[in-house]
């Protein structure tokens, strides 16, 4: 990975418009929240300070109820939930997509236990690695091969359900070149801690020059060696789960291998990209 793409995860930093809206909803709600703890236990205190049995003093009077103190507790958190109701709407609105039907700019299928990437409209193929252009929000549609999975980048965008049969959509979006960390945040079987995943903000040529990448096919190797190998991958079992384009390995049940030498990492993160990490 080039160096200025340093990986960072942390959900107070947020690196876009639809992460800051939700950033500042935590926030508010925090100091909301926070406020409203530093009341009661100030009228706790002040009740047992005011109000305590001293030697001598007279027996206390009995109150059986006030309606308006009753009214008056019952209004504050209405109001309360009312505010927050209103600010999380607005939050809501800021970092979802509108409901209408329009072609999605990436595709994402989430697999157990990878991320397959459609950039629909060049319609190139990737996996586990979203390359997305810095300062240009896309329309993510996501949906799930098999079970219930769940797409976050807390940098980057909100939390949301896969759901099999029902997709959703987010907007994807980077203030800045970066890679970003992303996960599966629902259970989803024996290897979900591994579903792991990155965003890569690049500046718009270089996201370019990607994407192209992408779409180029591999040509045939020359070398004995390298003939030896795309023999055995397409005879053995690799070609039954992948797909390598330019070969009769057309499976879209393990990740995409065609550009896998162009990824930092293997395995859902597990491993870095290193000849003898792929040779395991």
């Amino acid at each position: 990975m080039s160096a200025p793409y340093k990986a960072n995860a942390f959900i107070l930093n947020p690196a876009s418009p639809e992460a800051a809206a939700i950033g500042r909803l935590f926030g508010g709600t925090l100091i909301f929240l926070g406020l409203i703890l530093v009341l009661v236990i100030s009228l706790i205190v002040y009740a047992l300070v005011r109000y305590r049995e001293r030697p001598g003093g007279p027996e206390a009077e009995q109150v059986f109820g006030s309606p308006r103190l009753e009214t008056i507790w019952t209004l504050i958190p209405i109001l309360s939930l009312a505010v927050l109701a209103l600010f999380t709407a607005w939050a809501m609105r800021a970092s979802d997509p509108p409901a209408r039907d329009e072609q999605p700019d990436l595709l994402i299928t989430a697999h157990q236990w990878w991320w397959e990437l459609n950039y629909v409209k060049s319609g190139a193929l990737a996996a586990n690695e979203i390359h997305i252009p810095v300062g240009q929000r896309l329309l993510v549609e996501l949906r799930s091969a098999d079970v219930i999975h769940d797409f976050w980048v807390p940098q980057l965008a909100r939390k949301i359900d896969i759901i099999p049969g029902h997709p959703n959509h987010i907007w994807l979006e980077a203030d800045r070149p970066r890679t970003y960390l992303g996960v599966c945040a629902e259970f989803c079987g024996n290897e979900h801690a591994w579903m792991r995943f990155q965003v890569i903000a690049q500046p718009a040529q270089q996201f370019t020059a990607w994407l192209q990448e992408q779409l180029h096919v591999p040509a045939v190797p020359n070398s004995a060696l390298a003939q030896r190998g795309r023999q055995l991958f397409v005879q053995r079992t690799c070609a039954n789960c992948h797909r390598i384009a330019g070969t009769p390995a057309k499976q879209h049940i393990g990740p995409d291998l065609t550009h896998v030498a162009s990824r930092a990492l293997l395995a859902g993160g597990a491993l870095e990209n290193t000849p003898t990490n792929l040779g395991l």
